[in-house]
C-alpha cells in the first residue's frame, strides 16, 4: 500500500512537473513528449531499484535478527523464555498465565514466538524487495503516464493547462482513495496531496520560464 501510494503520487508529480517545465521553457511539443517518456522510464526504474535497496537492506537487517536469535536460543534457552514471559506480563497479562503462554509457543515455534513479540517480525510484514520494487515500478508508472497521455492529446495551446489541472484531479482522487482504503479522513489527505503537488508543479514550471527566458 505504502509503495504503490508512494509510486503513483511520485509518477504523476514528478511527470506533470516535468513536462509544465519543459513547456514552460518554450519546448517543442516532441520535445516535451520526450522528456515525459525519458522521465517515466528513469523514474520508475530510479522507484524500483530505491525501494529494492530499502527493502532489501530491511530483509537483511531481519535476518541477521533471526541469526542472533537462534545463537541466544541454543546459549540460554530458559533465559530466552523468561525474556518472553516477562514481555507478556508488561502487556498485561498474570505472571503464571504469561509464563504458560511462553512455555506453549517456544514448545510449538521458539524463534517464531520470540521474532513476532520479541523483534516484530512475521510473515505478513516481512521484507520483499522484489515484490517492493515491482509495486513501485508499476505504480510510477501508472501515475507517471496520466500527465503524459494528457499531453499527448492535447495541443500546445491549452497543454499547460489540461496537465495541470488533470494532474491535480488525479492527485486528490489519489489521496482521497488511499485515505479511504487506511479508514482516514477523505478530505484533509486529498487536500494535503494537492496543496504539495500544485507547488511542485508551480516551482518547476517558474524554473522552466527562468531557463526559457536566458536560453
Amino acid at each position: 500500500m505504502r509503495a504503490a501510494v508512494l509510486g503513483a503520487n511520485d509518477g504523476l508529480v514528478s511527470t506533470a512537473s516535468l513536462v509544465l517545465g519543459v513547456a514552460a521553457a518554450h519546448g517543442t511539443h516532441a520535445s516535451i513528449l520526450v522528456a515525459g517518456a525519458a522521465g517515466l522510464a528513469a523514474g520508475a526504474m530510479a522507484m524500483a531499484a530505491g525501494e529494492y535497496v530499502s527493502v532489501h537492506s530491511q530483509a537483511d537487517i531481519e535476518k541477521a535478527d533471526l541469526k542472533r536469535e537462534r545463537a541466544e536460543h541454543r546459549e540460554d534457552f530458559e533465559g530466552e523464555r523468561n525474556e518472553l514471559t516477562a514481555i507478556y506480563v508488561a502487556r498485561g497479562l498474570d505472571p503464571t498465565l504469561a509464563r504458560q503462554v511462553a512455555e506453549q509457543l517456544m514448545a510449538f515455534d521458539p524463534i517464531g514466538a520470540h521474532a513476532r513479540d520479541e523483534i516484530g517480525i512475521s510473515v505478513n510484514l516481512k521484507a520483499r524487495p522484489i515484490q517492493a520494487a515491482l509495486v513501485s515500478a508499476t505504480s510510477f508508472s501508472v501515475g507517471a503516464a496520466a500527465p503524459l497521455l494528457v499531453a499527448v492529446l492535447v495541443s500546445d495551446a491549452g497543454l499547460m493547462v489540461s496537465v495541470a489541472a488533470t494532474s491535480l484531479l488525479f492527485l486528490a482522487a489519489l489521496g482521497a482513495w488511499a485515505a479511504r482504503v487506511g479508514g482516514a479522513d477523505i478530505v484533509p489527505a486529498a487536500l494535503r496531496v494537492t496543496f504539495w503537488g500544485a507547488l511542485a508543479m508551480a516551482i518547476t514550471a517558474g524554473v522552466g520560464v527562468l531557463i526559457g527566458g536566458v536560453v
